[in-house]
């Protein structure tokens, strides 16, 4: 916490005494109190002491851990909407045709080739037709098409554009052998013709990625936001007891402790029908009344506090993604109070980026990617991260509905990125995002435990809408 705000205070050329550190880090919230000084200080001032402290935070209600907290809350008004162009609800128009499926991968391409061309150390990309005709070294951008591996050991890849298609050879004493690559993903290459012009031999690799240079530049917020992935009403293993401790925590400590925002990632309900045998699994049978039921325990969330759902593969929705919101015939029993959206959605939550996506996609990571497994499934999401897409692989576990748009592609930054569907639990700053698997509220179910599948159930990840500081609160029965 010292080093946060010791790098938020250079960022604004304040430099704070030791006698003011120690000040600020016997508050109850030291961060939050470092927002307020920041805000009262005044411009021009670069070196502050405990006493500077005092003076800027007169007659302001602050108080230190030594102090009873007596901290007045005005009716909170939410301050959130969905990024615009980022929902396919309502906006769906695939038939399933090959002009869909080539509109759809067009739009990935020039989404993707943009931030690539964006990096510093990347420039203009060449169509690969001209690049083909030329003998140095050149730089393009293609989706790859195909991968495989020569009798020698070598990499071979085929990667195309809007141009054409190019054979890049990447030989196993190269620094790029132990690249991974994964079908459909969008690559910038540096590479020079052989002799022969029939491959081309690949130097160095770019993907969009998440900058290294991106922050998490502190606000004067004082939200937090939780997400409750999986919950999976209507199964027999239904964590109610932890359910109802979490809701007991919420009424107890929601309002002092700011938490404004709760996100439900998918699969709030287990569906019908979703595997083999289910109904076998299943407390309520009947799709309506798991909905039903699912709106009853949320009427027990405090009114202050605005939700978000959007589904997964075991809700009541398209599978092939991006899936539009719940229909209205399975939601008309909720509160008004909650935004129903598409899967993924990105959120503007009082200034911060939030990218919300159940995670079906992680099946096909982990399948095709050797080094990928559900026991870690941040790690599946830096490499989502560093491709800047959800969900590259078309045509295995995973279906795509092939729409004019790819809302699978990452086309904005977000300040935090949340999945479920694995139901683990974790958190992790990869590139200054904040990175979150958001637990399950299921125990573990028959197929987990013939797969040995052990879920980490009943956590409730929170994180501060200034500070970007992630607590995960543990509610599982002892």
């Amino acid at each position: 916490m010292k080093e946060e705000i010791l790098s938020a205070a250079a960022r604004r050329k304040i430099f704070f005494s030791p006698d003011a550190m120690e000040m600020i880090l016997s508050n109850n919230d030291p961060m939050g109190f470092t927002n307020t000084v920041f805000s009262h200080l005044s411009k021009n001032m670069m070196f502050v002491n405990k006493q500077d402290i005092m003076d800027c935070i007169a007659g302001d209600k602050i108080l230190f851990q030594s102090e009873k907290e007596i901290k007045p809350h005005n009716k909170f008004t939410p301050d959130i909407h969905i990024v615009k162009g980022t929902d396919i609800t309502g906006e769906s128009t695939c038939e399933g045709k090959v002009n869909d499926f080539a509109q759809y991968f067009r739009s990935r391409y020039f989404t993707l080739r943009r931030l690539i061309e964006k990096r510093n150390d990347f420039g203009r990309a060449m169509d690969i037709s001209r690049a083909k005709t030329l003998d140095r070294e050149t730089r393009i951008i293609g989706i790859v098409y195909e991968k495989s591996t020569t009798k020698n050991g070598h990499t071979m890849l085929t990667v195309e554009d809007d141009t054409d298609t190019a054979k890049i050879f990447i030989s196993k004493e190269s620094p790029l052998a132990g690249e991974t690559f994964v079908e459909d993903e969008v690559i910038g290459i540096v590479a020079k013709p052989n002799a022969q012009r029939t491959l081309m031999m690949a130097e160095k690799i770019y993907r969009p990625d998440i900058p290294k240079s991106n922050t998490w530049e502190l606000s004067d917020s004082v939200s937090k936001i939780a997400f409750l992935s999986d919950v999976h009403v209507g199964s027999t293993t239904f964590l109610e007891k932890d359910w109802d401790r979490m809701i007991r925590w919420l009424k107890e400590n929601s309002v002092k402790e700011d938490l404004n925002y709760i996100v439900f990632p998918g699969d709030v309900v287990d569906g019908i029908g979703v595997f083999p045998d289910q109904d076998k699994e299943l407390s309520i049978g009947d799709i309506y009344q798991q909905y039903e039921r699912l709106s009853e325990y949320l009427k027990d969330i405090p009114d202050h506090i605005k939700m978000v759902i959007h589904p997964g593969n075991h809700d009541a929705a398209r599978l092939a993604e991006p899936q539009p919101a719940l229909n209205s015939v399975f939601t008309k029993t909720f509160d008004s109070n909650i935004l129903m959206v598409g899967n993924p959605i990105y959120l503007n939550v009082e200034g911060r980026t939030v990218l919300t996506y159940h995670g079906k996609s992680m099946d096909d990571w982990i399948a095709g990617v050797q080094q990928l497994t559900y026991d870690d499934p941040l790690k599946v999401m830096k490499e989502m991260c560093v491709r800047r897409h959800l969900a590259p692989i078309y045509g295995q576990r995973n279906a795509l509905a092939p729409e004019k748009k790819d809302y699978m592609a990452m086309e904005y930054i977000p300040d935090i990125f949340v999945s479920g569907h694995v139901h683990g639990a974790g958190q992790e700053i990869y590139n200054g995002v904040r990175l979150i698997n958001a637990s399950t509220w299921q125990d573990q179910t028959e197929y987990q435990r013939m797969h040995n599948f052990n879920p980490d159930p009943s956590i409730m990840p929170v994180v501060s809408l200034a500070s970007g500081r992630i607590t995960m609160h543990n509610f599982r029965e002892a």
